[in-house]
C-alpha cells in the first residue's frame, strides 16, 4: 500500500509557490500585508492557519483570491481532522433513506 503524505498546509503554498520565487522573506512580505511579522512566519512554519483577515490581504498582495486561501486552509483542516478521528468515523453507520421519506 501506498503512503500517504500529510496535508499540505497553505502556509508551505505561500512559502515554496510565491515568497521563495520572489525570493521575500516572512519579514518583508508580512510589512507589505500591514500585519506583524510573527504572524506570516508562524504561517509558513505551518504554526497557525489563514484567518479571514489574512486571507484578505494574501489575496491583495498576492492578487489571487481570498476565497483560496481560505479553500486551502479548509482543505488542510478537514483532512487533518479526518486523519485523527478516522477510526470513529469509519465506524458511523450512514442513516438509510434519508431524503426518501414520504
Amino acid at each position: 500500500m501506498a503512503r500517504k503524505l500529510p496535508p499540505l498546509h497553505p502556509g508551505e503554498i505561500l512559502r515554496e509557490e510565491f515568497l521563495i520565487p520572489l525570493k521575500m522573506s516572512p519579514g518583508k512580505f508580512a510589512a507589505i500585508c500591514h500585519v506583524p511579522r510573527t504572524r506570516i512566519e508562524r504561517l509558513v512554519n505551518g504554526e497557525t492557519g489563514v484567518t479571514a483577515d489574512t486571507a484578505l490581504r494574501l489575496g491583495r498582495a498576492l492578487k489571487t483570491s481570498a476565497q483560496l486561501w481560505m479553500n486551502l486552509q479548509n482543505a488542510y483542516d478537514v483532512k487533518t481532522a479526518e486523519l485523527a478521528i478516522g477510526k470513529d468515523l469509519a465506524a458511523i453507520e450512514p442513516i438509510a433513506n434519508i431524503g426518501n421519506a414520504a
